[in-house]
């Protein structure tokens, strides 16, 4: 290519002194424009009419609202849809990039059936037989993987899962269900939390990477934006509690080191000196919450557990109590992190929710029925079904711990590890080219509903994985009510309201409600006080960049420009510590590290970084691919692969929350 990633990265941020002065940096940006306008799989484009047509992206784990961009009907590009609450024209870095991702060369070019060590094409037809008899066959023995958090999808897959005897519907992990199994489960909401952060004037993201990975971060920056007007005072304070500063971190107002298997007991240090300043809630153990808050999440006993003064939490609790709408915003996948969020939200009275809308699909499950069940699990019970579905999801990368199947099915859009080990592989149509939607995506403040359509025709033997499991529905006498994901869709948005077209899509937009909570959950946080951690040397703080990545998406062709040295360098993760950590450890800035933990190894390189919090190592998910693309395969190690999954005492929830590490030099 003659310009590679360090190149860019060298003189876009170490080479900003005399920028204006040489040629050099122009040149090195229109090698860039050329190298990524002359990939050999990028069509021509022919002159004709600029259209902008309203779409909805799945590449992200929220989704985005888009408009794909086609000269003469082919698109070339993607920007972000300003009519649009999600995203206001806006757009996340992995969105950003669908249209390479379309025309990508891995992508899943047609049906494929495994023989020995390869795969060979099979029609579809033939797919549909082989797929129908081993289902027929496993009695009833069948899960079914998602890794889509707000499609109707769930409802259809979910129905034919229970029409097989099966209720085995499972999500991959993510903040949404941690969420959902706190407020729906623990706590006895119904619904899910909504954080109006559009009119918030105090935010605690606690643990929450709200400007990166953790929900619709379009929407999120949006609102940060709107509330930090450059060059006039800001209108909301927001403060971010997280074992390392992430970009979320460096833009926020505060930053508060804890760490993850933290996070409850300093959530409920805060809880503590609000109801000493009086706060209380209308629930019927609120006795029992407030007694076990004051006897077992005092101050000393907090920084013990967290390494936070008690003036530090008494400080937050005064300004969330000062602020007319102030909002506590948990992330990650611990159960009790949520819970304890969560009540603090009701203690300040803003604890808000939204309805589930209703389902199209009436033997589908609804949102918190699919989140209810805990796949990690599912997998450490070391069940086996002799048929496993997995559709936009790539377990075999981004699960800790293997899973164990009979024939394994691939609803895939692009060749991935989990593609790689399947004995079917059933290309899904890209998000562009099938029937879509968005319903209520974790982490916004009202309902919202997004139908997309069709946008693009598919130039490869492809077709919507709903469709085909309709299809299959239909052959095997699984009755679900409707004949194509089109139907549903248009189902799905007249019992929403949104008003739906099958050539510009639908929205539906509401407003934020009231929880209904009878109990918050006291015998279940009064475990949380004592951090769980594992036996290695340090605690592992794993972080997500869009621009790496996600669980179910590899790093795009665009973004190997603009990662940076403190995520990889050349093909070594960078593992991020400070200078006591290196010092305890006895390596320093620069060595060359062997990761240990959980079922794996990672190589990395040491980086002194005074913003990571003593004791602790942070390394970045998404890296370390064994099949794809050029821009993803071979780079980095795969940090999933050292996590160590636990059950957390406080709630049960399977988590690997407070992941250790043992470190040895190379």
């Amino acid at each position: 290519m003659g310009f590679d990633r360090r190149t860019f990265i060298q003189l876009s941020v170490g080479g900003t002194v005399g920028i204006l002065f040489t040629p050099v940096l122009w040149k090195a940006l229109d090698d860039v424009s050329i190298w990524t306008q002359n990939w050999p799989w990028i069509p021509k484009l022919k002159y004709g009419a600029l259209v902008d047509q309203p779409a909805v992206s799945k590449l992200c784990d929220s989704g985005c609202a888009v408009k794909v961009r086609k000269a003469a009907g082919s698109a070339f590009g993607t920007e972000g849809n300003e009519d649009n609450p999600l995203s206001k024209g806006g757009i996340c870095p992995i969105c950003a990039n669908g249209v390479q991702v379309m025309r990508s060369p891995n992508r899943v070019k047609g049906p494929m059936k495994k023989v020995g060590d390869s795969f060979e094409p099979i029609t579809w037809e033939d797919a549909k037989a082989m797929l129908a008899d081993k289902l027929a066959a496993a009695s009833g023995k069948v899960a079914f993987i998602s890794g889509d958090q707000t499609g109707t999808a769930n409802e259809v897959f979910s129905g034919f899962l229970a029409g097989l005897g099966s209720e085995d519907y499972l999500q991959m992990p993510c903040d949404m269900q941690a969420a959902s199994r706190a407020f729906n489960g623990v706590m006895g909401g119904e619904g899910q939390v909504a954080y109006d952060l559009e009119n918030a004037d105090f935010v605690l993201l606690a643990g929450a990477d709200a400007m990166e990975s953790w929900g619709p971060t379009v929407a999120t920056k949006k609102a940060f934006a709107a509330s930090h007007p450059v060059g006039e005072k800001a209108s909301a304070k927001y403060v971010f509690a997280s074992p390392v500063q992430t970009h979320t971190a460096s833009v926020v107002d505060a930053w508060v080191p804890v760490g993850e298997e933290s996070m409850p007991a300093f959530l409920l240090g805060i809880a503590y000196h609000l109801i000493r300043a009086g706060k209380t809630v209308n629930a019927a153990d609120f006795g029992a919450f407030s007694s076990m808050v004051m006897d077992a999440f005092a101050p000393a006993k907090v920084e013990a557990a967290t390494g936070v003064k008690g003036a530090q939490t008494a400080a937050l609790a005064k300004q969330l109590m000062a602020a007319s709408t102030p909002v506590v915003v948990p992330g990650g996948t611990s159960v009790a992190t949520a819970t304890a969020a969560f009540a603090v939200n009701m203690l300040l009275g803003s604890l808000k929710s939204v309805s589930e809308f209703p389902k199209a699909v009436e033997s589908g499950m609804t949102v918190a029925e699919r989140m209810s069940n805990d796949l990690l699990g599912w997998v450490n019970k070391g069940a086996a079904p002799a048929v496993t579905m997995v559709y936009e999801a790539n377990p075999v990368y981004s699960l800790p711990d293997d899973f164990k199947t009979g024939f394994l099915v691939s609803f895939a859009t692009e060749w991935n590890e989990t593609a790689a080990k399947a004995d079917l592989v059933l290309p899904n149509a890209f998000t562009y080219e099938r029937f879509d939607d968005m319903q209520n995506p974790y982490g916004f403040g009202r309902q919202t509903y997004t139908a997309g359509v069709p946008v693009c025709r598919p130039s490869l033997d492809v077709m919507a994985s709903t469709d085909f499991i309709l299809d299959l529905a239909a052959s095997m006498g699984i009755e679900l009510g409707f004949e194509s994901f089109a139907e549903v869709i248009a189902a799905k948005a007249e019992v929403v309201g949104a008003d739906f077209d099958e050539e510009a899509g639908g929205l539906f937009e509401g407003d934020a409600v009231g929880a209904d909570v009878s109990a918050l959950g006291a015998s279940v946080l009064a475990r949380a006080a004592a951090p769980a951690r594992g036996a290695g040397a340090v605690v592992l703080a794993p972080y997500s960049q869009l621009i790496v990545g996600s669980q179910k998406v590899a790093t795009t062709p665009n973004a190997p420009c603009v990662i940076s040295n403190s995520v990889l360098m050349d093909k070594t993760i960078v593992a991020m510590m400070c200078g006591v950590t290196a010092k305890k450890l006895g390596v320093a800035d620069g060595s060359k590290i062997k990761l240990s933990g959980g079922n794996g190894e990672a190589a990395a390189l040491v980086k002194i970084n005074e913003g990571v919090l003593p004791g602790a190592v942070a390394v970045p998910l998404g890296l370390g691919h064994t099949v794809g693309d050029e821009f993803s395969k071979g780079v980095g190690d795969n940090v999933y692969k050292i996590l160590t999954v636990r059950s957390e005492a406080a709630t049960g929830a399977t988590v690997w929350t407070g992941s250790t590490v043992n470190v040895a030099k190379m």
